[in-house]
């Protein structure tokens, strides 16, 4: 018996959209498709040691590149694009092509942000559950401040290991990885400049939803309406999800489920058993 994890490619809204394909270990019983859709800055690579999981138990897990991250492609209208709105229009036009009615959904950060924005438009019944992992609708200001710093002119060395290393700076976060996973994480989200360094691999116009959207991430208006099962879980030492923010989130719209995760920031990688388990059983109900 094995698990298959298939690279795949579809074009939705006029742009061609990569995801991988993590289909349920063969004899596993057939559980239902999570949708696991990754952070700003980052690839649905990220995801991998969640859709391991949930695929040995029987899960279908789709995770895809948003537009401009990863192996998708960038967007030639970035201003327009690069929003909320997009990536929920991108998200519905994925599912349609495959024809799926109904999933649950896990989203670190601007993953779990887009998930708001389905959950309460797009995709507004067709979403059972919802994970947030590390974000709410309210981010602080400094922590977009830092995040924008970044992203918006990311780093480029000579090699790979150098640039593993800026990575462990940048993401530790995320809290344990082993070192296997830092060096997945670093193949899988880096790309070549013509000059032969190495970079993360996006589109640094994606940091212009932030001025082109400057209201993009205020969702309580959003959240407020959301009528499905929630589960927030937060890195006990986050700079983005502030804790009077998460507590709010218990008492408003959805009334979330919230979870502290010791030794994360932003955000938790959802890569150890005890991660791995609070997905997993709130997905199963």
């Amino acid at each position: 018996m094995s698990r298959i994890a298939e690279s795949r490619y579809l074009v939705c809204e006029g742009r061609e959209i990569h995801f991988m394909d993590w289909l349920p270990m063969a004899g596993a019983p057939r559980l239902g498709t999570v949708v696991a859709w990754h952070g700003l800055a980052r690839t649905g690579r990220d995801m991998d040691p969640l859709a391991a999981h949930l695929s040995a138990l029987g899960w279908r897990v789709l995770c895809p590149d948003t537009l401009g991250r990863g192996l998708s492609q960038w967007s030639p209208l970035p201003q327009e694009e690069y929003c909320l709105a997009f990536y929920a229009r991108l998200a519905r036009a994925l599912l349609d092509q495959l024809g799926l009615a109904r999933v649950h959904w896990v989203g670190t950060s601007m993953g779990g942000a887009i998930g708001m924005v389905c959950a309460d438009g797009l995709l507004r019944g067709r979403i059972d559950r919802l994970v947030l992992n590390d974000i709410g609708p309210k981010l602080a200001d400094a922590a977009v401040a830092r995040i924008r710093s970044y992203a918006g002119n990311p780093a480029a060395f000579a090699t790979l290991g150098e640039l593993e290393q800026y990575f462990r700076t940048v993401y530790k976060p995320y809290g344990f990885l082993p070192d296997a996973q830092w060096r997945q994480l670093t193949e899988s989200s880096m790309r070549r400049l013509p000059d032969g360094r190495v970079t993360p691999h996006y589109d640094p116009a994606m940091v212009q939803q932030f001025s082109a959207h400057p209201d993009d991430y205020e969702l309580w208006a959003v959240y407020d309406r959301i009528d499905i099962p929630v589960l927030c879980l937060r890195g006990a030492d986050s700079d983005l999800l502030l804790a009077d923010t998460a507590e709010a989130m218990r008492h408003r719209g959805p009334r979330a489920q919230l979870v502290t995760i010791d030794g994360c920031g932003h955000a938790p990688a959802l890569n150890v058993p005890d991660q791995l388990a609070l997905v997993e059983r709130f997905l199963s109900g």
